[in-house]
């Protein structure tokens, strides 16, 4: 059972997300806070394993909040979950060491799935997110020999899975992978680790960044 402590300050938001999460018999909320004190609080107690915290909260907003979490139970793996989808945003989960960043307007699978990823270790990115902050790293510019270097990266993948990262760069989920590509998604979820492997990519967002450094997919 994968435990979930859940952090908004809007009560109404908590109750869509912990139904959306309760339809899954694998996943339990074990407890909501309202603000970013109390999630720290409630996180020590229940030592979750994933904390799903909003990043605008009063008495210490998400973002601010994410590096006294690791503190106080470092195996709890943290996701933002937000109406925000600023690049400054994310860039800034990331670097505190949020491992998953999600829009609540986003597809409750994709709620289920980012918290099963970050709960396992892995790490995850709405796709809508995953593609925009690729894409504004692409557009910084990137020194000749750093493209050369990924371009090199490329090369130890088979075909297919060059196919499979160029739409992991896009920002496309397994599923919509599967679809493009006509493959079964097990088969698609095999690829990807297996890109993610070769890259030595500790997740999607740094195989998307690697895909647009070597010109593999174009902004």
């Amino acid at each position: 059972m994968i435990r979930v402590v859940l952090a908004d300050d809007e009560a109404l938001i908590r109750v869509g997300v912990r139904t959306i999460l309760s339809a899954d018999p694998g996943i339990e909320v074990v407890g909501e806070a309202g603000t970013g004190s109390a999630l720290v609080a409630l996180v020590s107690k229940e030592r979750p394993d994933v904390a799903l915290v909003d990043i605008r909260m009063p008495g210490g907003d998400g973002l601010s909040a994410i590096a006294e979490l690791r503190r106080v139970s470092p195996g709890t793996a943290v996701a933002m979950l937000t109406t925000f989808g600023k690049d400054d945003y994310v860039v800034r989960a990331l670097g505190e060491g949020a491992s998953g960043f999600l829009l609540k307007a986003g597809d409750p699978r994709e709620l289920i799935a980012g918290v099963r990823t970050v709960a396992a270790g892995g790490a995850c990115l709405s796709p809508k997110l995953a593609r925009r902050l690729a894409d504004r790293l692409a557009r910084e510019p990137e020194p000749a020999d750093s493209a050369a270097a990924a371009t090199r990266r490329l090369e130890a993948l088979s075909p297919r899975e060059r196919d499979v990262l160029a739409l992991i760069g896009e920002g496309l989920s397994n599923a919509a992978i599967a679809r493009r590509l006509h493959l079964a998604e097990d088969t698609v979820k095999t690829h990807v680790s297996s890109v993610l492997t070769r890259l030595d990519a500790d997740n999607r967002v740094q195989a998307a960044i690697a895909a647009y450094q070597a010109g593999l997919v174009r902004g």
